[in-house]
């Protein structure tokens, strides 16, 4: 061997060699980590049972070692010797491994990693691996005082009686400083993923390293999961029985859904469109619950009496074998996917079933064809992280993207709505010269498996066939190819047998291939969901990969520009409102934009420099991916610009509508005779929510009697509940001492409070829309039958907007 050598990843693929061949093991370690113990218990049992000597010094420093993980140590081997370094407050940050060989000969390995799986195969770490040989003195040196730190006054002969008396300050500790302990336990344990495909595409997430089924009920959720477990957590205490968690391909979201299932819900029905997403879906709940009884429901009676059920959408889709199951048979249902959800085939289903809970797990919440999924976890967002916030936390692998000038001119080609037409773009696709730039770029970035992203089937078996006459191993799946050849061609690409898989929306969702390290987009991005999806695919963590590289064809078509923004981390504004040509990108990740990419950048910048024009762009590119007119919700929660500018530039997001000629031509009218109206329901001061509350409740009467007077006595059930009725709600709006006094329901507090704050209040800022006398509070609106509807949608419309942004403003 080397007689030095710098190790910076995969540093369990010099320990376990070492701890298979050495005679005697001393490991020195600051933290230890549950997950680092499994990947070294077996090879430490295998080593004393051989007869070699092991000995292990694990420290308390910071209350970081996990005393579940100094508790699997004591189970590897009685004759294993561990002591547990008591630091008492000074720093104790050692991490060194030695091993002691039969022949005299050894090595040491000293640097920055501690007993976690991270540190083992995920993280970026320093190790310097030093051959005893070279430096026999040093090497003795670091024994004998590994042996004094080991048999120091300062250490305990570890027992399950001194794990005891650490677990309990290890408690105390995690209470008093919750935030240090989560930001050092999620750099030692950033990964627990990462297990090789055999076979074809597995979920790996939280994935066991050959561990048992007792090692797996072990696992524990990593930081991206429970950060949304909490949440979730949060949800039902507050009273609510569905919510959706949107998380970035690659954190965890199946298993998610595991952790959440293992220890408040007893049945369980997991629901997915396809039937890999099933079988991975059931051997991840077996990781987190391996005493749970699974089956995979395909309409018989037997399977569907399982504690754990995982059936396909178009099994239960079916009103024969939905009512199989009586409508409350479930605790808690998952839907995978959550954003297909809103489509006929999950209506009846969501229909029919009475879950305790329902969960609704995504990476890409949006739909194209306009129906609300967030209706259906009645607008419940528990937990929300974008990809670019996951790279930064180190969740996910940074990315090197590389922008390819595509010279096609598609303002040339059919637009038919959300697709080029197929003929005229398989016309500029299928040329040699386009296939030879695409190759050459491929080629010139590319790493080691790759997949590529295509319009049609045709142009994937025309790129396959030019890259494998290029010398690539190339092969072009789609949904005509049979389940077997898909697994084949996935393990193969997996095994480093491929090169490259040319797919067309095959590899979306679901299939998930870790080793997958570089990303080839031959396609018009025509769907921003989409294209975030297929990104995903090449950022999960794996041993042996650094980073995930783009390579993109950017030419002149929709949305060419736009997608940019999905990579901004937000520096310098708000997350996603991009200000110039070149994103604000996480560290460690790189753009790269060739000549002709930047001139066209720029060119369509300037096309929407002028602010109005911006925030039309921004309005159309979202109304193209809903296929509709947006909410002023939906606006501000998936816009590309930020909301308040339209109120700023426009008065009111109805006017720019009309500004924008989205208005039909009695909209129009409306928005001419109501004008004044909709200013003040915009520009009303708000230091509390109280104003568009009692709005609100003027609203539920619906919309013939909601400008009518309403008095306080008969506003007051609903103020309350509204107010009280979410923990986010009372933390913000009813934390001084008046407001306090209204936790409980007294009917006349409550009334006096209305008539104080946004009755009088309201009415003596008004311009004279707003009255409040001895009928009550109401809204001087003289307004014709023919736009009852649209005034009080668009009223509503404002009224939800402005209490969203006004909870998540003061929440931040």
């Amino acid at each position: 061997m080397p007689d030095i050598k710098l190790i910076t990843e995969n540093l369990a693929d010099e320990l376990i060699p070492g701890i298979q061949q050495a005679s005697g093991i001393y490991i020195l370690t600051s933290f230890v980590m549950e997950s680092g113990v499994r990947i070294l218990a077996p090879h430490l049992k295998d080593a004393l049972e051989r007869g070699s000597e092991v000995k292990l010094l694990a420290g308390d420093y910071l209350f970081v070692t996990q005393p579940e993980a100094l508790r699997e140590l004591l189970l590897i081997h009685p004759g294993m010797e561990v002591r547990l370094w008591r630091s008492r407050g000074t720093s104790f940050h050692p991490k060194a491994y030695l091993f002691d060989y039969m022949n005299g000969q050894g090595k040491f390995i000293v640097g920055s990693s501690n007993l976690s799986r991270s540190a083992f195969k995920m993280g970026l770490e320093w190790n310097l691996s030093v051959n005893a040989q070279l430096e026999p003195f040093t090497f003795q040196e670091a024994l004998d005082k590994f042996m004094r730190h080991f048999y120091h006054d300062q250490t305990n002969a570890l027992t399950e009686g001194v794990i005891a008396a650490y677990e309990q300050e290890y408690i105390r500790n995690r209470q008093k400083y919750p935030k240090l302990v989560r930001q050092i336990v999620e750099e030692e344990e950033a990964d627990l993923g990462g297990a090789a495909v055999s076979g074809g595409a597995v979920n790996t997430d939280n994935a066991v390293d050959g561990g048992s089924s007792s090692e797996a009920s072990a696992l524990v959720p990593r930081p991206a999961q429970a950060g949304a477990l909490e949440a979730l957590e949060n949800a039902l205490d507050e009273g609510y029985n569905r919510a959706m968690v949107v998380m970035a391909t690659g954190l965890g979201k199946t298993y998610l859904a595991a952790f959440f299932a293992r220890n408040r819900f007893r049945r369980v029905l997991f629901i997915a469109h396809r039937e890999e997403i099933l079988l991975q879906a059931k051997q991840s709940f077996l990781h987190v619950m391996p005493d749970k009884s699974t089956g995979l429901y395909n309409g018989t009676a037997k399977e569907g009496e399982a504690e754990l059920v995982f059936a396909s959408i178009y099994t239960l889709g079916t009103k024969r074998h939905r009512e199989r199951f009586e409508p409350d048979a479930f605790d808690l249902i998952v839907v995978d996917e959550f954003h297909h959800a809103a489509s006929k085939s999950y209506q009846a289903l969501l229909d029919y079933f009475l879950p305790g809970f329902l969960l609704g797990i995504t990476a890409t919440p949006e739909r194209l064809d306009g129906k609300d999924v967030y209706a259906l976890c009645d607008g419940n967002v528990a937990y929300q992280i974008h990809f670019t916030e996951a790279i930064q936390k180190g969740w996910l692998s940074p990315f090197r993207y590389y922008g390819i000038y595509d010279d096609t001119d598609y303002s040339q080609l059919t637009w038919l709505g959300n697709v080029y037409d197929e003929a005229e773009l398989l016309a500029v696709q299928l040329r040699e010269e386009m296939a030879e730039r695409i190759y050459d770029a491929w080629l010139k970035h590319r790493q080691t498996r790759t997949i590529g992203f295509c319009s049609s089937i045709a142009q994937a078996n025309f790129l396959s066939r030019h890259f494998s006459s290029r010398g690539a191993v190339a092969r072009s799946l789609s949904s005509e190819s049979s389940p077997a050849q898909r697994r084949e061609a996935v393990r193969k690409l997996a095994e480093g047998e491929l090169d490259v898989i040319f797919t067309v929306d095959l590899f979306n969702e679901g299939v998930d291939i870790p080793s997958v390290d570089t990303l080839l987009f031959v396609r018009p991005t025509q769907s921003l969901t989409i294209f975030t999806q297929q990104v995903g695919r090449g950022l999960r963590l794996q041993g042996g990969k650094d980073s995930c590289v783009i390579i993109d064809l950017i030419g002149n078509y929709r949305n060419a520009d736009i997608k940019m923004s999905l990579f901004d981390t937000g520096a310098g504004g708000e997350k996603g409102k991009r200000s110039g040509i070149l994103p604000t990108v996480p560290a460690g990740c790189m753009i790269d934009f060739e000549t002709g990419v930047v001139d066209l950048l720029k060119k369509l910048a300037r096309k929407r420099q002028p602010r109005k024009e911006k925030l039309l762009s921004a309005y159309r590119n979202l109304k193209d991916d809903l296929q509709r007119r947006p909410t002023y919700l939906e606006l501000h929660l998936h816009g590309r610009e930020n909301s308040r500018e339209y109120k700023q530039e426009f008065g009111s997001y109805v006017a720019f509508l009309g500004w924008a000629e989205e208005l039909k031509p009695q909209e129009q009218e409306a928005l001419a005779s109501y004008k004044d109206w909709l200013l003040e329901a915009e520009g009303t001061g708000m230091t509390k929510s109280y104003k568009m509350v009692l709005l609100l409740a003027m609203l539920e009467r619906g919309a013939e009697r909601w400008p009518q007077p309403i008095t306080a006595v008969e506003a007051a059930p609903f103020f309350h509940r509204y107010l009280t009725e979410k923990e986010y709600r009372r933390k913000v709006d009813m934390s001084d001492k008046q407001s306090q006094a209204l936790l409980d329901y007294n009917e006349k507090k409550i009334a006096a409070l209305i008539e104080e704050m946004p009755m009088s209040k309201w009415s003596g800022s008004s311009k004279g829309l707003a009255t409040f006398d001895e009928r009550g509070f109401g809204f001087s609106l003289d307004i014709a039958v023919s736009d009852r509807e649209v005034l009080f949608r668009w009223t509503r419309e404002i009224c939800e907007y402005r209490l969203h942004s006004y909870f998540e403003k003061k929440a931040e």
